[in-house]
């Protein structure tokens, strides 16, 4: 028998992500990997971004999205069963790393159970405990080896608490070129010289679409019969979602003509946009960094609704105002969001051309604040817990004071202090999509 020693094996990551904005931070994050370490594999679950980069993905991603805690409730048994299974298939596989990505209420569990027998566990996107359930952050302590945050109030509120922590920036204001072009993305989605466009955008998922779809559309039509000029530019997630859009659509014949329905190309339609028509969530944030007026408007189920009043005690609901500290965007939810109420604030936004402009220059300004590589700082934090070292200081909480313009403060966006339980009389009346 030889007694030479075996060729190492590759690094192997095991990433779990919930949603497709996850599964473009995990696609990055696969990159700067691979630029780090080298070779490396990957599994666990994944959207097509991630299976561009390699990932032998377990499950389809759309098994976690599930939105709303009622919604959350239906779907538990299959959730906890494919957690099982995740569980499983990881302890066999044996990676160097596990990394959930996003989705806390599943992976959170699923890092703390792997963890338990010894995998070391990171958490890459904080969930929300500065906004409610602050009692969670014993929980993710006891979950992970590290968090990574992308702001810098997020990463003071983990200190604070124990918690190792990472704050990298956010990965999407790397993505996003710091001037765009306007007048060449109209040109390249074919809206010509369309004097006013109007991007709509009623979310990535198919519950969002039936609690807003509807709306948003009567909305466009209430501004088309108003503004002769208007263009609407519609992008679909995914082919569930442009079918469903395209329901939408058939029934309001006022529109035809003035539509342009898009498979994917989100940011090519936020940029070609005068204002934005938005679900809160990831893509309030990148209609900031593509530095487009908006109008965030959401609903859910009203269990949902009742139990988010009661539990969410944040200002705001719309990451551009919570980075911001103050109001820079209007927010309806609920029975505020009605077709009408939207039009009116759209039709406001598009008249007041100075207050647009000035808006554009602020979101820009913000975006150079958010700018730190995310992805490679990321990769540089994985690379650390797998060896056993200490974190780099380049992510250390201290780091975020040095995030520039526009920056979140290290305060609470609820302005209170984050260690004080939740309130039921704390949750403002505007409270939207739970965190």
């Amino acid at each position: 028998m030889s007694d030479a020693p075996r060729e190492p094996r590759p690094v192997r990551v095991y990433l779990v992500a919930g949603e497709l904005s996850g599964d473009i931070l995990g696609a990055g994050l696969m990159q700067a990997l691979r630029a780090r370490l080298g070779e490396v594999e990957f599994r666990g679950i994944g959207g097509p971004r991630m299976l561009a980069q390699g990932i032998d993905s377990r499950y389809p991603l759309e098994t976690l999205s599930v939105m709303g805690l009622v919604e959350v409730v239906k779907h538990l048994p299959e959730l906890m069963r494919v957690r099982r299974a995740l569980k499983r298939d990881a302890l066999t596989w044996a990676p160097d790393i596990m990394i959930g990505i996003d989705a806390p209420d599943f992976t959170l569990g699923l890092e703390r159970q792997l963890r338990a027998q010894g995998l070391t566990t990171a958490h890459y996107v904080s969930p929300s405990v500065w906004a409610w359930r602050q009692g969670r952050v014993k929980g993710i302590a006891k979950s992970v080896d590290a968090i990574l945050t992308f702001l810098p109030f997020e990463a003071a509120f983990y200190e604070r608490h124990g918690v190792p922590v990472a704050f990298v920036g956010h990965p999407l204001a790397d993505e996003l070129p710091l001037h765009n072009d306007r007048a060449g993305t109209r040109q390249a989605l074919e809206l010509g010289d369309a004097p006013e466009v109007l991007a709509l955008l009623p979310g990535s998922r198919s519950n969002e679409i039936r609690f807003l779809g509807a709306t948003f559309i009567a909305a466009a039509e209430r501004l088309c019969r108003a503004r002769p000029a208007l263009r609407v530019v519609i992008p679909a997630a995914t082919p569930a979602r442009r079918t469903e859009i395209e329901a939408l659509l058939g029934d309001c014949p006022a529109l035809e003509g003035r539509v342009t329905l898009l498979d994917g190309q989100a940011r090519e339609a936020m940029v070609a946009a005068d204002a934005v028509l938005l679900a809160s969530g990831t893509a309030a944030l990148e209609a900031m960094l593509c530095h487009r007026p908006m109008l965030v408007a959401y609903k859910m189920a009203p269990a949902t609704h009742w139990l988010a009043q009661r539990l969410v005690k944040i200002e705001w609901i719309s990451l551009p105002n919570l980075i911001a500290r103050e109001a820079l965007v209007p927010e309806l939810i609920q029975e505020a969001a009605s077709a009408e109420a939207i039009a009116e604030q759209l039709a406001g936004m598009l008249d007041d051309t100075e207050g647009r402009a000035a808006l554009e220059a602020r979101f820009a300004a913000m975006h150079a604040g958010l700018q730190r590589g995310a992805s490679e700082r990321a990769a540089a934090t994985i690379e650390a817990l797998i060896a056993g070292q200490a974190l780099p200081a380049s992510v250390a909480p201290e780091a975020a004071g040095a995030a520039g313009p526009g920056a979140l403060s290290t305060a609470t966006p609820s302005g209170r202090d984050e260690a004080a339980s939740p309130s039921p009389h704390d949750a403002p009346t505007r409270s939207g999509k739970t965190p």
